[in-house]
């Protein structure tokens, strides 16, 4: 598998040629660069399922970054295009004017058309008048000569981004298959406990909210007698978020029809990465009610991390896996490459159209997830 270096460089011609707002970019693209050499160099020396595994991880959140700064210099791109378009406009019609007033001035070499009717000065004045046309106009043409010559780049760029973009997104769908089969094949995470399928599946069936699942999972810790897991110490405020995307709603905020939950709900692009944001054991994944795919993690005794709206879950039940490791993806097809093109260069939000559920438990109550997340 390959993932080309060229699609984050490409970044950083962007980050040149539109202008000084777009060092944001331009930074995500180096940042993306190094991370990208890094996971490839994971995934030549892998030699383990699990280390394959992490490597098409890094993979794919080096991709995921990579194109949120493809976003933004597009964006940006779009947005100084605009910028030339209007300026051109605006200048050509005052240079066409001032050719047209040019234009109608007829040569006259007559002497009374040499004499002033203000005398010798205001002659000298008219010929100085007339001698400063040519430079300014020298200067004008120079000017939209600049600026067309960097509309001209700045499409370039843009077709050449179409080529880099279907050559990344084909590349990023084939490091998600390739991660899937990696995950099966995995077999030497450590398990911290058997589940009892028929106990679970009783659980499940007697639920009717994913509030009391998750509470009847806590008190299945104490029946089961579980050994204890590693104090959390400080991490409380630490933990990356799960997914890119943004949050729509926070915790116990109603939505449009009033409804409650104490979670938060993130948007998403499609297919994204979600990842564990501390070592954890699985204590669930599986399809529960009207939430798709639900992943429930124990970070500690006492404490549960729901994600919910998956399209893939991944690992079994029982496994303790490590910080960042991959637990699932996000719905949805691999984005189009015209759309993306087109939303990008628009702004639009059109790419954050799946939404993850996330609820953290201490005790079996919920809290807000803000206390324990960075971002």
């Amino acid at each position: 598998m390959k993932l080309l270096t060229a699609a984050f460089s490409f970044l950083l011609l962007i980050g040149a040629a539109a202008t000084a707002q777009t060092a944001s970019p331009a930074a995500l693209a180096e940042a993306a660069v190094a991370q990208f050499s890094a996971a490839h160099e994971q995934l030549e020396a892998a030699e383990g399922a699990s280390d394959r595994v992490k490597a098409l991880s890094d993979v794919i959140r080096a991709y995921e970054e990579g194109l949120e700064a493809m976003r933004a210099g597009l964006r940006q791109i779009a947005l100084r295009e605009a910028e030339l378009s209007e300026a051109f406009d605006d200048e050509s019609g005052q240079v066409a004017t001032l050719l047209g007033v040019l234009i109608t001035l007829k040569p006259d070499a007559s002497p009374e058309a040499l004499v002033h009717p203000t005398g010798p000065l205001g002659h000298a004045r008219a010929g100085m008048l007339v001698s400063s046309i040519t430079p300014a106009m020298q200067d004008a043409a120079d000017a939209l000569r600049v600026q067309l010559q960097e509309a001209t780049i700045l499409r370039e760029l843009q077709d050449e981004a179409l080529a880099t973009l279907a050559v990344g997104l084909k590349d990023a769908q084939q490091a998600r298959t390739e991660l899937s089969q990696a995950i099966s094949d995995r077999v030497d995470l450590p398990k911290r406990f058997v589940a009892d399928k028929e106990r679970l599946q009783i659980l499940i069936d007697s639920s009717e909210t994913l509030e009391s699942f998750a509470s009847g999972l806590a008190v299945m810790d104490v029946v089961d007698g579980l050994d204890a897991l590693p104090d959390l110490g400080n991490a409380k405020g630490t933990w990356p978020m799960p997914v890119r995307g943004r949050i729509l709603r926070r915790f116990n905020e109603a939505d449009a029809a009033g409804v409650s939950r104490p979670g938060i709900l993130v948007a998403t692009r499609q297919l994204s990465l979600v990842t564990s944001p501390w070592p954890a054991t699985i204590r669930y994944h599986g399809a529960f009610l009207d939430y798709g795919n639900v992943i429930i993690l124990e970070p500690s005794n006492d404490v549960l991390l729901v994600l919910a709206g998956l399209e893939e879950v991944y690992g079994d039940i029982g496994e303790v896996i490590p910080a960042g490791a991959a637990v699932g993806l996000m719905g949805g097809a691999a984005p189009d490459l015209e759309a993306f093109i087109e939303n990008a260069e628009d702004g639009t939000g059109a790419g954050l159209s799946e939404t993850l559920y996330i609820e953290v438990r201490e005790g079996g109550q919920p809290v807000d997830p803000a206390a324990w997340f960075t971002q």
